[in-house]
């Protein structure tokens, strides 16, 4: 595998957006390149295993981007080798009314994985604080009982939020979930190329939505609470990865080779070792097998 030092993507001091490139040479050919991403999610299908037999640890990988950072090619191509029972994907949309009647982390903490497996968020709970900050009439649909109107919601709420979040994958690290949080870094010009071969292709017209073109108008607005989403809430416990993501490919083998170079240094992750009393009977039961 392509050996790059991983830190070089995580958020550990504060950043920049726009000086946070979105473009990164891995110095492969594209052959190279999809050899290379073949390698790592094989490896990761095969620690998949051991993680589900293991089950002590839990994995929640949550994707962040702009609309077309390429978030739903990226799950399909990293997660491809999995067992289908330990890889769970939840995309999250607009909240439905049961999911309104309970705290905006509800959703997230019933969606969180089991232990021995994977846990997909297409979007995530940082919706709360990046489509609500730039449409903040979204909060009072919530019902929080201090909130009364979009006048009720100041940098107080906010920074709230922010710690409520904060808490929460805090809470969750400590019991057994291992958390991976990548921002998938477009420019803006990909992004429009993107738009582009949507309304272009037949086969990706369904894809297309007139509201993208409302949303990139916002385009400033959405890169500023990243930026903060991204300062505020990336710890130890719970680190930001921004991924240049101009080139899909190397996105997916960047975010591929981080979970996997992560995990393999829990070195307690082991498949558990038979009972001495059936390892000592593996040849008895050979033999009644056998002699069926």
């Amino acid at each position: 595998m392509k050996h790059f030092d991983t830190n070089t993507f995580k958020v550990t001091k504060p950043i920049k957006i726009n000086e946070t490139s979105t473009t990164f040479d891995l110095g492969l050919s594209k052959k190279e390149l999809k050899k290379e991403l073949e390698d790592v999610r094989e490896a990761l299908g095969e620690l998949q295993d051991v993680m589900y037999a293991h089950g002590k640890y839990g994995v929640l990988v949550c994707l962040q981007g702009m609309d077309t950072a390429g978030k739903d090619s990226l799950i399909r191509e990293v997660f491809k080798d999995f067992n289908s029972r330990g890889v769970v994907v939840h995309s999250f949309k607009v909240p439905t009314k049961l999911e309104l009647r309970h705290d905006y982390l509800w959703r997230h903490y019933i969606a969180l994985p089991e232990r021995g497996k994977f846990s997909i968020f297409n979007r995530t709970h940082y919706e709360n604080v990046l489509v609500t900050r730039v449409h903040p009439y979204y909060i009072p649909g919530e019902n929080i009982p201090s909130v009364n109107s979009v006048d009720d919601i100041d940098d107080d709420f906010w920074a709230k939020r922010f710690e409520q979040i904060n808490n929460f994958e805090k809470h969750i690290a400590e019991n057994g979930t291992i958390i991976f949080k990548f921002f998938l870094n477009i420019s803006k010009d990909e992004q429009k190329n993107r738009l582009l071969r949507r309304l272009e292709l037949k086969e990706k017209n369904w894809k297309f939505s007139p509201g993208d073109l409302e949303e990139r108008k916002l385009w400033g607005k959405y890169q500023e609470c990243y930026e903060d989403a991204l300062n505020k809430t990336s710890k130890p416990h719970a680190p930001w990865f921004t991924i240049p993501s101009d080139d899909k490919k190397t996105a997916r083998y960047i975010v591929a080779k981080i979970i996997y170079d992560t995990l393999k240094e829990y070195t307690d992750i082991k498949a558990p070792e038979l009972d001495d009393d059936i390892k000592a009977n593996l040849e008895l039961y050979k033999k009644q097998l056998e002699s069926e």
